[in-house]
């Protein structure tokens, strides 16, 4: 949920507006856009993880849109990606990425990953205000995918900048100048790596596309574009999520300082608390539905609230406290079904190794500003803190 057309920012604390939605009913047809056109928005656990897995919500954008008009000029790459296809389309593109965010994948980048950590944790000033955001959450992530896909470090910043931009709710603009300037230095990079091949998951990626898979170039650009995105934007809004609900928690905080070993059990129930990705990406039904005793018709869109559905206290008592004993491992936060998202091993590791290092290696960290100060990012789809300003001690 979020503000009118004309106000994109997310609201700072959706969770009362969900629960009053989801009581109302947990599927429901919503106005959306100028035209006041109907979408049907799903709040309820049950019904958001039944929505997920119902192959007659189709992903295929390029179906649905096809006819319409429109004066968006979103790059191909980003608009037709693996996340925006049906199977068999969806099984073959996934089946080429699953194997590099596999439990043992990711094991191996494990090292890496502290290295980075530990790097960036020792530029941290003491005792002075800092931006989580901007010094931990936004460059570990970043650095991570890129390091895995083979993205030359000099064009890293202008990567991140992209990226930032296609989430930029309220200016199609940028959006779509975004996605041309992405998918143009994919393509360029993915040109270079076959002028001197290396060992990256691009250049594994590039090899499959000349092999037996053969991959389209259109494919090859649009996977390259959709792990890079991805790959470090839900990280990095998880990451600012996670360390304001323990800052607001001092119980919690405390209790995972003292016993970092349990960091890992309570990621489940942090991503639950407020997840990175509010609203789940697009789909619509190919046919009449009925969801949560709603009867949906053919041909309109279907918004999956994961950040509510996680809050349902249907599936999740008390659902507005953190509780990290509670057995939070059915969350949505990575999505449901053939969707979920395949880099989440990846993710975890990454929380998990980030928020161990800020507590164990600054005991006295809180809030710089009050909490109802802090600012969110004005983007319809993720949930995620433009800045969490700090005072690590």
């Amino acid at each position: 949920m979020t503000g009118s057309a004309q106000d994109p920012r997310p609201l700072p604390d959706p969770y009362a507006t969900y629960a009053a939605t989801r009581s109302a009913c947990p599927v429901q047809s919503v106005p959306a856009g100028p035209g006041g056109r109907a979408n049907y928005l799903v709040t309820g656990y049950a019904e958001a993880r039944e929505a997920l897995a119902d192959p007659r919500l189709s992903k295929d954008t390029g179906a649905f849109f096809a006819g319409k008009q429109s004066r968006r000029r979103l790059h191909p790459a980003v608009a037709h990606t693996m996340l925006a296809s049906d199977p068999p389309a969806h099984t073959r593109l996934r089946k080429l990425v699953t194997k590099a965010f596999t439990t043992g994948a990711v094991k191996e980048l494990r090292p890496f990953i502290a290295r980075v950590t530990a790097e960036l944790l020792d530029q941290w000033p003491v005792g002075e205000p800092l931006d989580f955001v901007a010094r931990l959450a936004v460059p570990l992530p970043v650095i991570v995918i890129c390091q895995l896909l083979g993205v030359p470090q000099a064009d890293r910043s202008a990567v991140r900048r992209w990226s930032a931009d296609l989430f930029a709710a309220g200016d199609p603009d940028v959006i779509d100048a975004a996605s041309h300037a992405m998918a143009g230095y994919m393509t360029d990079l993915i040109a270079a790596k076959r002028r001197n091949p290396g060992s990256s998951l691009l250049d594994r990626l590039i090899s499959a596309r000349d092999g037996e898979d053969r991959l389209s170039e259109d494919e090859l650009v649009s996977l390259a574009v959709l792990l890079l995105v991805a790959g470090h934007e839900t990280t990095t809004n998880a990451l600012g999520n996670a360390l304001l609900a323990l800052l607001l928690h001092p119980a919690a905080a405390d209790r995972l300082r003292r016993h970092p070993d349990e960091v890992p059990a309570a990621l489940d129930e942090l991503l639950r608390f407020d997840s990175a990705v509010s609203t789940a990406t697009f789909r619509f039904t190919t046919q009449a539905v009925t969801l949560g005793g709603t009867e949906i018709p053919a041909g309109v869109p279907v918004l999956v609230g994961l950040g509510a559905a996680n809050r349902d206290p249907a599936r999740f008592p008390a659902p507005d406290h953190l509780d990290l004993d509670r057995d939070a491992a059915a969350h949505l936060a990575f999505g449901h079904g053939i969707h979920r998202c395949v880099g989440a091993p990846l993710a975890m590791a990454e929380m998990e190794i980030a928020l161990r290092g800020v507590l164990t290696r600054f005991p006295g960290i809180r809030l710089a500003v009050p909490p109802d100060r802090l600012e969110w990012r004005r983007t319809r789809l993720v949930r995620g803190l433009a800045s969490l300003p700090v005072l690590a001690g």
